[in-house]
């Protein structure tokens, strides 16, 4: 587990690229049978990524220590969106197939998990935000098709976009934890343009659906202190609630955004003026 402590805006105006990088860009997200994890003190999300190949991942036993609980869900939620192949994952004593772009929500209080690929020569990808919680709500499954989709922008300001929204009110509860996947249209290359902030959440985005010559350069900062980092496919970017959080890419791309904070309207936004920018 890495820990990454806050950082205050104005501190962030003082970091050159190597220090906005330490602090709020995830890189190896994915490696063979193992579990990464990155926990941030921003209201104590945990990100990570399962990648099973030759044999099933499950949490260690250890990971409480860093909740001071038990183990490791005891007062924590899960939701994961699977970008690999086909996966098996068993929570307690339920088993979920969950495939590509579908998603799965683990409530409070599940004792064992465990990751599988279905076919090691195409592994699963599985993709995690973990948040604090307060009761336990069912374990499920979110296809595709039950997510609840909304298509924004226009192909004349290169935004064309649809967001699948997995884990909302809407589609099932959960106790703070938001997540969704928004997937840029070809010859579309922005997102979150006109950009905004929401002083009550905080929100990371991992981008995803990118060649290896590609990137997204990702807006971050205050809106009158703009900075940027170059971000690769498989990577994420932590976003204070202080900070805007858009980006623009070499080339189409996918990614899922995950929320935590005090509440979950999605629409609760400050949107930005373009002209306030700087």
């Amino acid at each position: 587990m890495q820990v990454r402590q806050p950082v205050h805006s104005e501190h962030a105006r003082s970091l050159d690229t190597e220090g906005l990088r330490r602090h709020f860009l995830v890189e190896d997200m994915f490696k063979a049978d193992e579990a990464t994890l990155t926990y941030s003190q921003i209201d104590r999300i945990i990100v990570g990524g399962i990648m099973p190949v030759s044999k099933p991942v499950t949490f260690a036993a250890e990971l409480g220590k860093y909740t001071g609980t038990d183990f490791f869900l005891q007062r924590r939620e899960l939701g994961l969106i699977n970008i690999g192949g086909a996966a098996r994952v068993t929570v307690d004593e339920q088993v979920f197939e969950v495939g590509a772009r579908e998603a799965l929500y683990v409530g409070q209080g599940a004792k064992v998990l465990a990751f599988e690929s279905v076919d090691a020569a195409a592994p699963a990808k599985l993709y995690f935000n973990c948040a604090p919680a307060h009761t336990a709500y069912p374990h499920r499954k979110v296809t595709l098709a039950e997510a609840s989709p909304e298509t924004l922008g226009a192909p004349e300001t290169s935004n064309r976009r649809t967001i699948y929204k997995f884990l909302v009110p809407d589609v099932l509860p959960t106790c703070q934890l938001l997540m969704g996947m928004t997937q840029l249209e070809p010859g579309s290359l922005w997102n979150t343009m006109p950009c905004h902030q929401h002083d009550r959440r905080m929100e990371v985005y991992f981008y995803f659906d990118m060649n290896e010559n590609a990137a997204v350069f990702h807006m971050m900062g205050e809106p009158t202190q703009t900075r940027h980092l170059v971000v690769r496919n498989e990577q994420a970017v932590i976003s204070p609630s202080w900070s805007i959080h858009s980006g623009v890419g070499t080339q189409a791309y996918t990614f899922i955004w995950g929320m935590v904070g005090e509440n979950q309207v999605f629409k609760d936004m400050d949107h930005v003026p373009m002209t306030a920018l700087r």
